[in-house]
């Protein structure tokens, strides 16, 4: 069972996030502002936050802040506010989600569970090595020769799909969905163009091109 902890300072929608979660086999724990999530961040684990943006004592943004400092746990980021500066922001700071409010509770736990089976696939021990290329998971680090490599966070994800499937061809709308998710709103140029990105920071000779189809990573 998934534990969750809703941060917001509203209780009826506390609550009302709390009953869907619940009703649909998540464990749910609940705080009204930042410092309190801060505190129980300290003493228990969770697999995923809801964090509202507005609060009085300690605002989602300070918070978010503070959780990046020590954990690359998934936050949903909810908000009434929809400006695209407020959300690059988000983005900017690590956010996984943002979603305004008012929104649809079976929406949002529809991108919970996505961005739970995107963290699942993650899971491939501290260190995975291919060729002069290190990743190191926990750190959130990768290596080219020993020199640490400045990647994107969407880059790190795509090298750790790739690292879990060296040697398997996969398909730009199979890599589309395992690292943006089946809720992405982007086409397959997206994949194309991380990787392009991605190629010019760890060399072209670990991701191939399989014409027609998508990439293969092998060396």
């Amino acid at each position: 069972m998934k534990r969750v902890l809703i941060v917001d300072d509203e209780w009826k929608l506390r609550r009302l996030i709390r009953d869907y979660l619940i009703k649909n086999s998540f464990d749910v724990e609940e705080v009204s502002d930042g410092e309190e999530c801060l505190d129980i961040l300290k003493i228990e684990k969770f697999d995923i936050i809801i964090l509202d943006v507005m609060m009085e004592r300690m605002d989602g943004w300070e918070t978010l802040r503070e959780i990046r400092k020590t954990s690359e746990i998934p936050v949903v980021m909810l908000t009434a506010r929809e400006e695209e500066e407020d959300q690059l922001l988000g983005y900017e700071l690590g956010v996984d989600e943002y979603i305004t409010k008012p929104f649809n509770p079976q929406l949002l736990i529809a991108k919970l569970k996505a961005i739970l089976r995107r963290g699942e696939g993650k899971k491939i021990g501290k260190d995975k090595i291919l060729g002069e290329v290190q990743l190191n998971l926990e750190k959130r680090e990768v290596k080219l020769k020993g020199n640490v490599l400045d990647l994107a966070p969407k880059e790190f994800e795509l090298l750790c799909y790739f690292m879990e499937n060296v040697g398997i061809c996969l398909s730009r709308e199979k890599i589309l969905n395992s690292v943006w998710g089946w809720d992405y709103f982007g086409d397959e140029r997206t994949v194309d163009t991380h990787i392009k990105r991605l190629r010019k920071k760890i060399g072209e000779e670990y991701i191939q091109t399989v014409r027609g189809y998508g990439y293969k990573m092998e060396l």
